[in-house]
C-alpha cells in the first residue's frame, strides 16, 4: 500500500490482533504523559496493542545548549528546526526499533494533506509509524524532501506545535487496532468511516423532562430499526456534511430516501 498517495475504498476489514508501535519525535515529550495514561489509549497499551515511544529531539544535538533551531537563511520572522537532530534521531529510531523501511516517517504540518478516517484505515494497517512535531515556523526543507515519506495536517489552523495533532493521529489509528475498542462493531460504524455522518443515538432511560427516544428503537423490529438507523444517517449528513453525498456508496433506496428527505 503506498502511504502517501494511496487510500482504500472499502470500509477497514479489522485485522487479527498486532502491536502497533508508534515513535514520536518532540521537543516536549512530556505533553503527552496525560493523554497516553487514561482510557482507551493507555489500556491498549497496557494489553500490549500499542506502544507509544517518545523520543527527545534535543537528546540528537551536539552543543551544551542543545540547539535545535536557527533563524532563517535569507531572513524572515521566526526560527527553523535544524535538519541534523531531526535526520540523526529519526535514523537512531529507525535502527534501533529495527523499524521495516516501509514504515512512513510522517511530519505533522500545517502544509501536509488533510487527515481522515481513510488515512487512520491505511495506517492502522501498518506495525510502526514515525511521527515528528514540527515547531517553530516549520523543519529545514531538507527534512521534506529527503527524509519525510508523508506530511498531515488535522485542519486549516495552525497550533503551537506538532505535539497536538500527534496525539489526534494516535487516537484515531490505534481505536481501529484489533481489540482496541470492545466492540469490532464500534470502528466499523463510526461517522466517516462508512463515508456517512453517523446516525442519532439513544440510551436509557427512554425518557427524560419528557423528551422521548424514537418508539422505534424500542421496538425490537430488526428490519424497522436498520430501515431507521440508514434514514437518519442520510439525514444528518445531507443537513452537515452534504458533500460527503457525492462519493458515498449509495443504492438506489438510499437515494429514493435522499429524494425524500430533501423534499422534506
Amino acid at each position: 500500500m503506498d502511504i502517501r498517495q494511496g487510500r482504500v475504498s472499502n470500509p477497514p476489514s479489522f485485522r487479527s490482533a498486532t502491536m502497533m508501535r508508534f515513535h514520536v519525535l518532540t521537543l516536549f515529550p512530556e505533553m503527552f504523559d496525560s493523554p497516553l495514561s487514561v482510557s482507551i489509549i493507555a489500556r491498549a497499551q497496557k494489553q500490549g496493542l500499542v506502544e507509544v515511544n517518545l523520543h527527545n529531539i534535543r537528546d540528537f544535538t551536539h552543543n551544551r545548549h542543545n540547539t535545535v533551531d536557527d533563524y532563517p537563511f535569507g531572513g524572515g520572522p521566526g526560527m527553523v528546526m535544524k535538519p541534523e537532530p531531526l535526520f540523526e534521531s529519526v535514523e537512531h529510531v529507525r535502527g534501533s526499533a529495527s523499524l521495516d523501511e516501509s514504515a512512513p516517517t510522517v511530519l505533522m504540518t500545517p502544509q501536509g494533506r488533510r487527515f481522515d478516517q481513510r488515512i487512520a484505515e491505511d495506517y492502522s494497517e501498518l506495525s510502526d509509524i514515525v511521527i515528528i512535531c514540527g515547531r517553530y515556523e516549520g523543519v529545514d526543507e531538507r527534512v521534506r524532501q529527503n527524509l519525510v515519506t508523508d506530511e498531515l495536517s488535522i485542519g486549516d489552523y495552525v497550533l503551537g506545535g506538532g505535539e497536538l495533532a500527534a496525539m489526534v493521529v494516535i487516537d484515531a489509528v490505534a481505536r481501529l487496532i484489533p481489540g482496541v475498542v470492545g466492540s469490532a462493531e464500534s470502528p466499523a460504524n463510526d461517522s466517516y468511516t462508512t463515508g456517512l455522518l453517523q446516525h442519532p443515538l439513544y440510551t436509557r432511560p427512554s425518557e427524560y423532562r419528557g423528551m422521548e427516544a424514537p418508539d422505534v428503537l424500542l421496538s425490537g423490529h430488526h428490519a424497522e430499526i436498520a430501515k431507521w438507523h440508514r434514514r437518519e444517517t442520510l439525514r444528518r449528513t445531507l443537513e452537515r456534511r452534504p458533500d460527503l453525498l457525492e462519493s458515498a456508496d449509495l443504492s438506489n433506496e438510499d437515494r429514493r430516501m435522499l429524494d425524500e428527505l430533501r423534499a422534506e
